[in-house]
């Protein structure tokens, strides 16, 4: 103690405590001091309780984002288990396609992002661990006659089908005009334009058929899902977060519930957890 108060009067240039008849008694610089050190010895235990709360995830935030055919369907569920386990943590769920999300990741907008894996991978500075793999599907509504005669659909057979098609920019209508291209037609349009709610709402009414990843259709009961002919089309769903960033506890905390989540296996009907994220 005594040398550390040595080493402060030498920092501070004037001595704090002085002696008299056997008495220690503060000089009018320590005086001075004493105030100012009281509230940083105060700041410093708020700091430790504040700091102590964040890990012990009694406060905290977590930025997510999901493209809305997960925020529709997958990510509810996760949320509600987590806000279970941790109701004091804020939640700020950011909906977008998934070059939009990446995008957010690498603004530092986001800690974690559920996106459709692209062929060619993500950018370099991000880490995508693969979680799911879900088959796509024809939805069509139950009151219309179906989409083919058989159990499976051909791709070929929406060559005269009115498709309900989303809005450019969103990764399923790319993937859905790549695979008729392949298949040597252009589709015929009903509507085209909206996102993923407005898009199964459109097919609802009557519009048209439209290619979804089948886990949206699990509280959809007025569709039906119809699967396509071998080899079918799948897509791979991964979690995404900045490669070299520290990600926040309460992002740990929901990353360790999406994985408890799916390691449960209650998933809809061709949906597959994929081995890395068990």
């Amino acid at each position: 103690m005594s040398k550390q108060v040595h080493t402060l009067e030498e920092t501070l240039g004037a001595p704090l405590f002085e002696r008299v008849r056997g008495a220690v008694g503060l000089t009018a610089a320590g005086e001075t001091l004493l105030p100012l050190a009281r509230r940083m010895v105060a700041d410093a235990d708020a700091a430790r309780d504040a700091i102590q709360e964040i890990v012990g995830l009694r406060r905290g935030r977590v930025r997510v984002g999901a493209t809305p055919s997960l925020c529709s369907s997958l990510v509810p569920t996760v949320l509600r288990r987590f806000r279970g386990e941790h109701p004091d943590i804020e939640l700020h769920v950011n909906e977008g396609s998934s070059q939009d999300l990446i995008a957010d990741l690498l603004a530092r907008d986001l800690d974690l992002a559920l996106i459709v894996q692209p062929e060619h991978g993500v950018d370099p500075a991000l880490h995508a661990a693969p979680l799911l793999r879900e088959s796509l599907v024809v939805a069509s509504v139950r009151s219309g006659p179906p989409p083919t005669t058989h159990v499976q659909l051909d791709l070929n057979e929406l060559r005269d089908q009115p498709l309900v098609m989303f809005r450019p920019g969103y990764d399923l209508r790319d993937v859905t005009l790549e695979a008729c291209r392949r298949a040597g037609f252009t589709p015929h349009f009903a509507v085209e334009g909206g996102e993923m709610d407005a898009v199964l709402a459109f097919v609802e009414a009557g519009l048209g058929v439209a290619l979804v990843p089948s886990m949206v259709l699990a509280n959809r009961p007025l569709l039906r899902a119809t699967p396509l002919a071998p080899p079918g089309m799948r897509r791979t769903i991964a979690l995404a977060h900045r490669r070299r960033a520290i990600l926040p506890h309460a992002a740990e905390a929901l990353r360790a519930t999406l994985l408890a989540h799916l390691a449960t296996g209650e998933l809809p009907i061709g949906v597959e957890t994929l081995e890395q994220s068990r």
